[in-house]
Order: C-alpha cells, then structure tokens, then sequence
C-alpha cells in the first residue's frame, strides 16, 4: 500500500527532525555553558585586578558586574533550554512509537499480501 509507505516515509522525517532539534538544543546548552565559564574567568581576573571581590562594595568593577549579570542570564537560558529539550525529547520518543507503528503496520501489510497471492501454476499442453 502506498499510503502505508508514505506514512512511514512521513515518520521517519518527524523522527530525524526531532532528533536534530534535539541535537541543536544540546549543542546550545554546551555553547551556554562555555561562555559562562569564560565569563567565570574573565569576573575572577577583574576581580584580583581590582582587589575586591565583594559585588556590593563601591569600587567594585563595572565589568566584572556586567559580566555577572551576563553570565547569570546565560545560567538561566541554560535551564529553559534544558525545559525545552525535555519536552524535545519526550516528542521524540513519542514519534518514534508511531514510526515503529506506521513500520509495523507496513510490514503487516506486506505480509497479508504475500500470502493471498499464492504462486500461480502454468500449465504446459
């Protein structure tokens, strides 16, 4: 059946789609997690620069606090990315359960085919 064929050709699409949103999702976590720790660095260095390391204090320095901000805002994208690729994989798995059904279905229908067209005998005379 080609309908059948086409559905599983249609499923197969959603899963690899959902895997490469879920690819993405990871690879910006980790984007998001590199930049946080050069920022780490960057307020560490600023900070024994100037001597102070309290956020409060008066002299603290402007980049160092800009970077904190930075880096905070980096942190809290960090965790509504890893929301969204809870979600992400939870839509994979659930997309590959309806390829594996759309797969089992194909197959079953290949099979019942296959046995109702019995081999035809030619006869010679």
């Amino acid at each position: 059946m080609k309908s059948r064929h086409n559905l599983v050709r249609l499923k197969q699409f959603q899963v690899s789609e959902k895997r490469r949103q879920l690819a993405q999702l990871d690879l910006m976590i980790a984007e998001f997690d590199r930049m946080a720790m050069e920022l780490d660095a960057q307020i560490a260095a600023d900070e024994k620069k100037a001597g102070i390391t309290d956020v409060s204090h008066f002299a603290y320095p402007t980049f160092a606090k800009a970077a904190r901000q930075r880096r905070d805002n980096l942190r809290n994208s960090q965790v509504d990315l890893a929301q969204q690729k809870e979600a992400a994989q939870l839509a994979l798995d659930e997309a590959e359960q309806e390829l594996a059904k759309a797969e089992m279905l194909e197959s079953r229908d290949g099979r019942g085919r296959e046995t109702s067209e019995e081999p035809r005998q030619v006869m010679h005379g």
